[in-house]
């Protein structure tokens, strides 16, 4: 009986590890690409990377003023 259930469960394991090695083998889809969102996202991370580069410059006025 346990044997019966160990094979069972052995033979579930092997067909999940098949169903595993077939969608990792499988064509990944292309994503759909959109230039103009990818180019306003750039726009907008490099704006926002100004707008921290500004905050961490003042903070460090702060404390330099501060420390003073």
């Amino acid at each position: 009986m346990a044997d019966q259930r160990a094979q069972a469960a052995i033979q579930r394991i092997e067909r999940a590890l098949a169903r595993i090695e077939a969608a990792a083998s499988a064509p990944r889809p292309q994503p759909q690409r959109d230039d103009g969102e990818l180019i306003e996202l750039r726009a907008t991370h490099q704006a926002l990377r100004n707008k921290v580069e500004s905050a961490i410059t003042q903070i460090d006025r702060l404390l330099e003023v501060e420390a003073r």
